[in-house]
């Protein structure tokens, strides 16, 4: 029985780099205190960058130390993965390293095999032409394909369908090997890095089209015991009784909480595969909590109050959103949230701004008289039409001074009134008999 714990995306950049590290060292702790007892090897299924790195980043720094970390434990198979996450050539420095056990970084299709004295061997080829002599376990490597280059072969209509076919052959091919792997009791593994049709998001999205790259008909056919897969965010898996034993796939998901809204636990996987069967369990990491806050309008300040009172904010990250109108935009008090929930570890606020939208009253055109069209306009946009047409009604009886000169005298008299309300009883009846 081999057992393996498999990483996935672990995303170290700027942004990332304090829950990146902080969820990653803790499972490499983990791993490092099961001893000589716990697992004999480690996989990372791809993106183990946010982007592209210089080399003197500190997320690059952090992240080869983490790696030397784990090769001083066991030996170490780092998958490349997407090209927007990990550009090619991002893993290649790992492999200077230098630690107690090899890394070995799989940027190409083939296969590799874990020795006795825990050592990689790859195959020159796509894929060996039978298992070597002696070795604890045979694992295929299928890192990410580029997309573009099949749009560039076959065109853009054809590439989402046939991208699929091309991986659902080259699985299959691996068959045959793990077949006498298997026969022989060596234990078989895959990695990958992409897409199944019908798995979940961290975000609760079902992923179906045509452009997925794998079914997981198509994973089992290459009949690995074990597939290890990378790329989605959230820990799920399948598994099959067949005539090649009991296989398992499951997606790690990401090692720490990237962003709001993820569903889930986060964590790495601990896999025990054996020639015949396979299984895993979740080992959860420290990710950072994250808690939504949303108002259909304005924010409501006191259920603010009343959920910090009921809630443990601390450590948490908080997202606030809200939909308003136009006309309150500048009503919302950023502020006065950000004062509610100061004991909280990271606040966002997402404010979202419906336009007025009027519609267009049928037939307007086609109505003679000024006031009716005022009228059934007030009708569609849901106004009351009294004060509307009796400011019609003035416009058509007085001159535009006259107006003017009636509104100041009333805002005049009103000021009068106001001034006359803070003087004494006897001067506020003497000035309105003036």
């Amino acid at each position: 029985m081999t057992r393996i714990a498999h990483f996935s995306d672990l995303h170290y950049g700027g942004r990332t780099l304090a829950e990146a590290d902080r969820c990653f060292g803790a499972a490499i702790d983990r791993v490092i205190a099961w001893g000589a007892l716990g697992v004999h090897a480690a996989v990372v299924s791809g993106d183990a960058t946010d982007h592209a790195l210089d080399l003197h980043a500190p997320a690059a720094c952090r992240l080869a130390s983490q790696i030397r970390r784990l090769a001083d434990h066991c030996p170490v198979l780092m998958l490349q993965g997407t090209f927007s996450h990990e550009p090619p050539g991002t893993l290649s420095t790992l492999r200077l390293l230098g630690g107690r056990f090899p890394v070995h970084v799989a940027d190409r299709i083939q296969q590799v095999a874990l020795t006795a004295d825990m050592r990689w061997v790859g195959s020159s080829a796509w894929r060996f032409e039978s298992p070597p002599v002696g070795v604890e376990a045979v694992v295929t490597c299928v890192p990410s394909a580029n997309k573009a280059v099949v749009a560039a072969a076959l065109g853009a209509t054809e590439a989402s369908t046939a991208h699929g076919e091309q991986l659902a052959e080259l699985l299959r091919g691996f068959a045959a090997v793990n077949d006498r792997a298997r026969h022989e009791g060596i234990p078989t593994i895959a990695v990958s890095h992409g897409t199944v049709y019908g798995c979940v998001s961290e975000h609760g999205v079902p992923m179906a089209g045509f452009d997925h790259e794998f079914t997981t008909g198509a994973l089992f056919a290459a009949h690995a015991q074990a597939f290890l897969l990378g790329h989605i965010h959230r820990h799920q898996g399948w598994y099959q009784e067949s005539a090649v034993g009991r296989q398992a796939i499951a997606y790690a998901g990401s090692i720490g909480r990237f962003h709001f809204g993820e569903e889930g636990d986060k964590g790495f996987l601990v896999w025990e595969v054996g020639a015949d069967g396979a299984s895993y369990r979740l080992e959860a990491t420290p990710a950072r909590r994250t808690i939504d806050i949303t108002f259909e309008g304005r924010p409501d300040i006191e259920r603010m109050r009343e959920l910090v009172a009921s809630h443990d904010l601390r450590s948490a990250s908080v997202r606030v959103r809200w939909t308003v109108g136009e006309e309150d935009r500048s009503a919302v008090d950023r502020s006065a949230i950000e004062v509610v929930l100061a004991a909280a570890a990271e606040v966002k606020l997402e404010g979202r701004i419906v336009a007025v939208q009027r519609s267009r009253a049928a037939g307007l055109s086609r109505l003679t008289s000024l006031a009716d069209k005022v009228s059934e306009w007030c009708r569609v946009a849901e106004v009351a039409a009294a004060p509307m047409l009796d400011c019609l009604g003035a416009l058509d009886a007085e001159s535009p001074e006259g107006i003017a000169q009636r509104i100041l005298s009333e805002e005049r008299r009103q000021g009068l009134r106001q001034g006359a309300s803070e003087l004494v009883p006897a001067e506020a009846e003497a000035l309105e008999v003036l």
